[in-house]
């Protein structure tokens, strides 16, 4: 299933999108939003399910081009992993970690998969990275080595991890100043089911910048796979339903490039895809 939360912000309500990829459903007469509680509801998904199949939602009567929020309401936490792409590495000439590299993005950094990104005062580096989002569905803490992550995943989406490099690198501290900015992490368009995501292993990811291709990677590159990220950061935060997973850019980033021009103005239009999980687009303004 496609969920999804339609409307404006604040207000959003959810939705399903048919698999004809254009014709929305209502769902508000079966749940009351997307979020950790329905997605921690086995029974709850399964109406939706065979309501879905049985043909007997409603079409969500929406004017077009109508704004597509987070597909996820009311986010715990946001966690991300740095450096878990073999090119990326390799581009920044980083060695590959031994371990999991993990940080938090404030929850309130998530807007819509279309919204606009702000460009921090005094930015001179706004980046950009495209992402896997893993959305948790059960909760997790310490998984053991016979226990399947995968089990704990409700489903996926596309991420925008936007990154200010200068102030992430260069202002003392942790990587928290350049990763926490306002509108920092645009999620969706839609939380895509894990059973319709067999291999988080073969996706496609590409970002582009006003129309260039910039990143074109494949989640196979990454150096810890999805299921093993979920296990190792059970073992030190709990990860609850509706918590979200940033799992790490592959190459690509302006950062990489050593060209100071290509980092972020306003103005720019970024998009970026993941194969069967949508594509966002965003413009870029002065905060």
């Amino acid at each position: 299933m496609r969920l999804l939360r339609i409307g404006a912000a604040g207000a959003e309500r959810p939705a399903l999108l048919d698999p004809d990829g254009t014709t929305l459903r209502d769902l508000t007469g079966l749940v009351d939003d997307i979020d950790g509680e329905l997605l921690a509801d086995p029974f709850a998904l399964d109406r939706i399910r065979a309501a879905a199949g049985a043909g007997v939602l409603p079409v969500l009567d929406a004017p077009a081009g109508v704004r597509s929020g987070p597909p996820v309401a009311r986010i715990g936490k946001v966690v991300c992993i740095g450096l878990n792409y073999h090119d990326h590495a390799a581009e920044i000439g980083a060695e590959p970690p031994a371990e999991p590299v993990v940080f938090l993005k404030a929850a309130d950094t998530v807007v819509g998969a279309n919204d606009t990104v702000l460009v921090p005062r005094g930015s001179t580096k706004t980046d950009w990275e495209v992402e896997l989002a893993v959305v948790v569905g059960r909760t997790a803490r310490y998984l053991g080595d016979d226990e399947d992550p995968l089990a704990y995943v409700a489903g996926y989406a596309v991420a925008h991890d936007v990154s200010e490099r200068a102030f992430q690198l260069e202002r003392g501290g942790t990587w928290d100043k350049g990763k926490n900015c306002e509108t920092f992490n645009p999620l969706g368009p839609w939380l895509v089911t894990s059973d319709e995501v067999p291999d988080p292993q073969a996706l496609g990811l590409r970002l582009w910048v006003n129309g260039e291709l910039r990143q074109n990677g494949s989640t196979a590159d990454q150096i810890f796979p999805v299921a093993e990220v979920v296990r190792y950061v059970s073992r030190f935060m709990t990860l609850y339903p509706g918590d979200i997973i940033n799992t790490g850019t592959p190459a690509g980033v302006a950062i990489g490039q050593g060209d100071a021009a290509r980092y972020l103005r306003a103005g720019d239009v970024v998009e970026a895809e993941i194969d069967g999980l949508g594509r966002q687009r965003q413009t870029l303004k002065d905060a």
